[in-house]
This record gives structure tokens, C-alpha cells and sequence, in this order.
């Protein structure tokens, strides 16, 4: 950061490593950070050049000095995790000469359900659409500041539908609405954020579905690769290309769907209702998206 923080808080860093074309980092400054709020941090690592991101949660002085031992061990497991992870199993992209990158296209980041439309119901009650606005929010904050181009389809908890008397008629509406922005965007790529839910409780791990357009299987792969290296080790999810989603049928353009867990597994879905387990999620999206943009 390029101010230190004020005497009464201290940062905790969750540290994701990846790198990209830029010439400087931005500088950010935190005197203004609320304590309890996260914000996106940049720094360079001096051993291998990478730009480091990921968010700083601003804590008061207090939490942080009775949780030294804690946070301290919590750090290092993350680290060492995903140094092994990504940057062994090369999803990391190298800086050319840190050479400025165009970023040709712009990503749509749609938010799952919203308002009246609230989506599946978690195990403890909570309607996905939260969970989705959460993870969207903060994927558009990295995806700022990888450089690109984003549009958000919602940013706050409401439904975008222009006509409809029933629930069904409004959510025709809305689906409709967002088919539209993402059809009109210039050279766009959609990235949908949801969860996933099943009658039965041991069901878990992250999904990604695809759209029938050309590169979108192959990013859908990419990242769902990613996803079980970092997130959800063990697991056999494989990418699918979706069947009757009105969103990803209808784009002229390439676009994934995430499901990022169960809302019905309670472990899982606990993990997803986390500041942590979120920024984790974005973090892997958008260092993946980033590699197969900059790859294509």
C-alpha cells in the first residue's frame, strides 16, 4: 500500500500470486479504509517479478494482537499452498518485459437470480442470489485491477426485468434483459456467477458449464482444471456444456457459468458464506481467465 495504516489497525493479507502485463502497479491507499471492510492490494514479488493480488482486510488493533499466532500460521499455510499450486502447476502467466497488455475484450459478470427472484435457499437460509452478488462484487474489483474492462448485470440485490406481472413474466423479463447486455457489449465474454444445491446433503465442489459458442469449452475446461488444483482438490468434476440455460443459450459470444459449491452441503456452503473462501474463488476465475485471454 502506499500509505500505512492508521495507528489503530492493522492489514491482514490473503495473498494470491499471479502475474500480469502492466507497467506500474496502481498505488492504493488506506488511510481511508474502514476498519472491518477488505479491499484489493497490488504488490510486486522482488524474487520473481510477479505482481502479487489479493485483498487486505483492514482489523482493529486489538483482534489482530490477539490473533498474531493464528493469522501468522494462516498466512503461511495459504502461501505455501498456492505457491505449490499455482505457480508449480504453471497457472501463472509471466510478465513480457512489463510490457502494457491491450485488453481487447470486456467481461460481463453476471450475479445469478436477484431481488424477487432469489434463487435456491442455503441450508442456513440464505437465498443464493446473496452469495452470488458477494463473489460477483469481488471478481469485478480483481478483474479492475487486471486491467480489463467489466460490466456488472447487477450490483445490488434487485432483479433487472422492464416488464412482467408475475414472478414467471419477470423472470422471462429479466433473463431477457441480460441476454441483451451481454449481446450488445463490444467483443464480450460472460462470466455467470451461481450456486449449486441438491436434495441430498453430500453433494460438493465447484462446477463450470459452458455455452455452445466458440472458446467458451475451452475456458470452461481451463477453469474448472483450476479449480480442483486449488479449491477443491480430490474432486471429479469435469466442465460441461450447459443444456437448457436460457442465458448461455442465447449469447453470441463465449461465456461460462460457475457454480461455485452446494448450498445444500453444510460444510461447503458455510465455506462459501466466508470473505476468505470467496476471495479464493475470484482469485482462481480471474488468474485463469486472465491466462486464456492472454494465451488467445
Amino acid at each position: 500500500p502506499a500509505a500505512p495504516l492508521p495507528a489503530a489497525c492493522q492489514a491482514r493479507r490473503e495473498n494470491f500470486v499471479f502475474s500480469v502485463p502492466m507497467r506500474q502497479p496502481p498505488q492504493i491507499m488506506t488511510n481511508s479504509v474502514i476498519p472491518g471492510h477488505s479491499m484489493p492490494f497490488f504488490g510486486l514479488c522482488s524474487s520473481s517479478g510477479a505482481v502479487c493480488i489479493g485483498f487486505i482486510e483492514v482489523l482493529p488493533m486489538r483482534k489482530v494482537v490477539k490473533n498474531i499466532p493464528i493469522l501468522s500460521f494462516y498466512i503461511l499455510v495459504i502461501s505455501l499452498f498456492l505457491f505449490g499450486t499455482l505457480l508449480g502447476n504453471q497457472a501463472v502467466m509471466t510478465i513480457s518485459e512489463m510490457t502494457p497488455m491491450e485488453r481487447s475484450r470486456r467481461i460481463i459478470i453476471d450475479a445469478g437470480h436477484g431481488g424477487e427472484d432469489g434463487g435456491a435457499v442455503s441450508c442456513s437460509g440464505l437465498n443464493e442470489s446473496s452469495y452470488n452478488l458477494q463473489i460477483a462484487l469481488r471478481l469485478d474489483d480483481l478483474f479492475h485491477l487486471l486491467g480489463f474492462d467489466t460490466v456488472m448485470i447487477r450490483t445490488t440485490d434487485t432483479s433487472i426485468y422492464t416488464k412482467g406481472e408475475t414472478i414467471a413474466q419477470k423472470k422471462i423479463s429479466d433473463l431477457k434483459q441480460r441476454v441483451c447486455i451481454v449481446n450488445q457489449a463490444q467483443n464480450p465474454l460472460l462470466i455467470s456467477i451461481h450456486q449449486n444445491t441438491f436434495p441430498e446433503s453430500r453433494y460438493s465442489g465447484a462446477q463450470v458449464f459452458y455455452a455452445k459458442t466458440k472458446g467458451s469449452d475451452e475456458l470452461a475446461k481451463q477453469l474448472q482444471e483450476a479449480l480442483v488444483k486449488t479449491i477443491n482438490p480430490g474432486s471429479s468434476r469435469k466442465a460441461k456444456q450447459s443444456s437448457g440455460v436460457y442465458l448461455l443459450d442465447k449469447i453470441q459470444s463465449p461465456g461460462i457459468l460457475v457454480e461455485c459449491g452446494f448450498l445444500s452441503n453444510p460444510q461447503e456452503e458455510a465455506a462459501l458464506r466466508t470473505p476468505e473462501y470467496q476471495k479464493k474463488l475470484c482469485c482462481v476465475i480471474a488468474s485463469t481467465v486472465a491466462k486464456y485471454l492472454t494465451a488467445t
